[in-house]
């Protein structure tokens, strides 16, 4: 009986040990980290939304005959905005559909910034180079929201990865987190033809 009791204290004693290693309030704070860059991504995200209609009827002044161009631009901002992702429901599926509308929105807006081109008084109103300006910057804290996502879930992913750490982050719920893939098109060199 006294053995048993020994062994108990024992187990006991290593498992708080093993619980204390694996530190789940640091666990705790890189799964916040994690949510905090997806908020973030998303807040970038709607900013470059925000703009979009003000750059639309900038260009729509100019460019009557374009309809087609700026109901795609269009289109695509609304499908964009309509994928809200909490970061309780980050999944490799529901972050694939979100990177999709986006990158469908980033096409549409390459095409509405090639129409311009054509419209040289355009590419000189100061409003819509203001909002070209804008919208540039607003793709680089996309880029720099995304790389934080990035570097937050790699850290994250490899603490419930380590052991002891991966027993423990399976008991209380900690899951792997899905990261951004590369759009296909990235994976291709792009031809360049003089």
């Amino acid at each position: 009986m006294k053995m048993i009791k020994i062994i108990m204290l024992l187990a006991v004693a290593v498992a708080a040990s093993m619980l204390t290693s694996c530190n789940y309030n640091s666990l705790v704070t890189e799964k916040q980290g994690v949510e905090q860059a997806w908020a973030e991504v998303q807040n970038q995200y709607q900013r470059r939304a925000d703009l979009i209609p003000n750059l639309v009827n900038t260009v729509k002044g100019y460019a009557t005959h374009e309809s087609e161009t700026l109901e795609n631009v269009t289109k695509a901002r609304a499908a964009a905005t309509s994928i809200n992702i909490n970061a309780d429901d980050l999944n490799e599926e529901t972050l694939a559909k979100f990177q999709k509308a986006q990158n469908d929105l980033s096409g549409a807006l390459k095409s509405l910034l090639a129409v311009t081109e054509a419209y040289p008084d355009l590419k000189a109103n100061e409003n819509f180079r203001d909002l070209q300006v804008q919208l540039e910057g607003t793709e680089n804290r996309i880029a720099t929201a995304r790389s934080r996502y990035t570097e937050a879930v790699m850290k994250y992913n490899t603490s419930i990865l380590k052991f002891p750490t991966n027993i423990y982050a399976g008991w209380f719920g900690f899951t792997k987190q899905p990261q951004f893939q590369a759009d296909d098109a990235a994976q291709r060199a792009p031809e360049v033809k003089f």
